[in-house]
C-alpha cells in the first residue's frame, strides 16, 4: 500500500466521519487546530519532567487532532486562509514546544548525545516543512520525502512511550528523524530544482 492509497483510506473511514460528527456538535475547524496546540503543550510538559511514556500519548492524540481540522473545515465549508495559515502556524509550535520537553529531559539528564540528536531532528523538521512552504510560494507542490510531519509525529509519539522502558530507542528514534529530515530536504530541494527546470522558468 502506498503513501496516497493510505491517505485515501485514512479520510474515508477516519477523518471525515470524525468531522461529521464534529460538525454536528458544533465544534470550529480552528478550535480544532488550537486543541492540538494545546495538547502539544501537555506533551512537552510531561515529557521535560520524564513521564515519557505519558508524553508520548499525548503527542499521538495532538497529532491526531491534527487530521480533523481541515476535514472539519471542508465539511462545514469553512476554509479559510488564515486557517490554513493558523494550522501551519500551530504544527510548527507544537513541533517545537514537543521537542522542547526533550531537550529539558535530557539536560536534567546530562545527556550530551541526547541534547543533541534534539537539536538536529528540530533543525531538520523546520528545513522540511520551510523548503514546501518556499517550494509552494514558488507555485511548486512540494509535498514528497521519507519523513514528512506525520512521520515525524508517529515515529516520535512512538518512540517516547517505548523511551520510556528503553532509553536508546528514543535515542535511536531522534538520530532517524534527524538523518531522514536531512535526507528529505534533499529530496525536496532536488525536486524544486527539477521542477523548475522542467518548466524553464530559470
Amino acid at each position: 500500500m502506498n503513501r496516497a492509497t493510505a491517505r485515501r483510506m485514512l479520510s474515508s473511514y477516519v477523518e471525515e466521519p470524525v468531522a461529521s460528527w464534529l460538525a454536528r456538535v458544533g465544534v470550529s475547524p480552528n478550535a480544532v487546530t488550537l486543541f492540538g496546540l494545546v495538547g502539544a503543550g501537555v506533551s512537552a510538559y510531561l515529557l521535560g519532567i520524564g513521564l515519557l511514556w505519558a508524553g508520548g500519548v499525548a503527542l499521538l492524540a495532538a497529532g491526531a487532532l491534527d487530521l480533523f481540522d481541515g476535514a472539519l473545515a471542508r465539511a462545514t465549508d469553512r476554509v479559510s486562509k488564515f486557517g490554513a495559515l493558523l494550522d501551519s502556524v500551530v504544527d510548527r509550535l507544537s513541533e517545537i514546544a514537543v521537542l522542547l520537553g526533550l531537550l529539558v529531559f535530557y539536560l536534567s539528564s546530562s545527556s550530551t548525545l541526547g541534547v543533541l540528536l534534539v537539536y538536529l531532528a528540530l533543525a531538520g523538521s523546520i528545513m522540511v516543512s520551510y523548503l514546501r512552504a518556499r517550494a509552494e510560494g514558488l507555485g511548486i507542490e512540494c509535498r514528497i520525502g521519507f519523513m514528512t510531519r506525520p512521520e515525524r509525529v508517529v515515529a516520535l509519539g512512538v518512540g517516547t512511550i517505548i523511551g520510556h522502558f528503553s532509553a536508546i530507542v528514543l535515542l535511536i528514534v531522534l538520530g532517524a528523524i534527524a538523518g531522514l529530515t536531512m535526507l528529505t530536504m534533499v529530496q525536496r530541494i532536488y525536486h524544486t530544482w527539477r521542477t523548475v527546470n522542467v518548466d524553464g522558468t530559470e
